[in-house]
């Protein structure tokens, strides 16, 4: 089980059915949504900056479509923290994005773990506890 994931959307529904599909399937003790990007980005940098590593979010599930700040433009202001993050944090874009290019570019994103398709699936969420499991990325509980 994760400690703790971060859920950034915009989308007040997908929010609440991402969490509550993570939550039945005991993913995380732990839960944080954020409906703006920016805020998020700034609890992730505070917790970086103070140097409060268990604070940083084992997982991000970030949408891509957002207003104000796209997922994009989320991940470039993350570039100066690649180094922390990179063994700590695991960043899923959670779309409904279905371009090809979208797919491409996530995948050559150092910081990405991997592309997924909202909503998510219950197969979805048990691959990614058994990758957490296979390399220690999360603890017990």
């Amino acid at each position: 089980m994760y400690k703790q994931v971060y859920i950034v959307d915009d989308d007040e529904i997908s929010v609440f059915l991402t969490e509550v599909t993570l939550a039945e399937e005991k993913f995380a003790m732990a839960y944080q949504t954020f409906l703006d990007p920016q805020q998020a980005l700034q609890n992730l940098r505070d917790s970086l900056k103070g140097n409060s590593m268990e604070q940083v979010p084992d997982i991000i599930f970030l949408d891509i479509n957002m207003p104000g700040m796209s997922g994009w433009e989320f991940m470039e202001a993350l570039a100066p923290y690649q180094a922390h993050l990179q063994d700590k944090s695991s960043i899923y874009l959670l779309t409904s994005s279905i371009y090809p290019e979208e797919m491409d570019r996530a995948g050559k994103h150092p910081l990405l773990k991997g592309f997924l398709q909202k909503p998510l699936s219950e197969s979805t969420i048990q691959q990614l506890k058994e990758q957490a499991y296979q390399t220690d990325d999360c603890s017990l509980a």
